[in-house]
């Protein structure tokens, strides 16, 4: 026989409103100091192009001093309410799985970023506010700088927080071929060869 406590009303209420302190209002975000992305187009883009995501995707990324990407990983996210802890524990668990800590650094030199595709317009959610909370979390717990919170949707993509954006890469587009986003096309291949120098000096004249 098992005994237990049914969960009283006064229970759920205190839970629903620890739940609703974790998530960080956009004038919050602003205030914590994260450090701005010098390419923020080339950094979605080059996630995009990797993961692709489609809506209710997050894509957490851990980003070196001279924003190179170290490592990524994208998931799902489950359909239930937008709690930070639980967005905490799911972005700790991919970081956890891609990359090792940086706990024994006094302070932290790699930064996770978050981009996330969902539906609606670029406007902060509550959602964002539980991902971004989450994501402060993890990267406190794994040693690293909490780095930017981008949404994708299918007006393009949007820094939160930041106000720069833009209408490509968004939820609907193509994904460009990796390696190639963000970086311009590659030259024509030079041609050698005596035949080559004889045209070359005919197309001259």
């Amino acid at each position: 026989m098992t005994f237990g406590f049914a969960p009283s009303s006064a229970a759920s209420l205190s839970a629903s409103a620890a739940s609703a302190h974790r998530v960080l209002e956009p004038a919050e975000w602003a205030a914590a100091g994260i450090p701005l992305l010098r390419n923020p187009r080339e950094v979605v883009s080059g996630l995009h192009a990797r993961h692709h995501p489609g809506p209710a995707t997050a894509v957490v990324a851990v980003l070196d001093p001279d924003e190179r990407l170290r490592a990524s990983a994208s998931f799902i996210r489950r359909p239930s309410a937008a709690d930070g802890w639980m967005f905490r524990n799911a972005l700790l668990a991919q970081l956890r799985r891609v990359i090792p800590h940086d706990l024994r650094r006094r302070t932290p030199v790699r930064t996770a970023v978050l981009l996330y595709c969902r539906e609606g317009d670029a406007r902060w959610t509550e959602e964002d506010g539980a991902w971004m909370w989450g994501l402060r979390d993890a990267c406190t717990l794994h040693g690293l700088r909490c780095g930017a919170y981008i949404t994708l949707t299918r007006d393009g993509w949007q820094v939160l927080g930041e106000g720069r954006g833009g209408r490509r890469p968004s939820a609907d587009s193509a994904p460009e071929p990796f390696g190639t986003a963000g970086t311009p096309p590659p030259r024509p291949p030079r041609t050698g060869g005596a035949a080559s120098e004889v045209l070359r000096r005919a197309a001259a004249r």
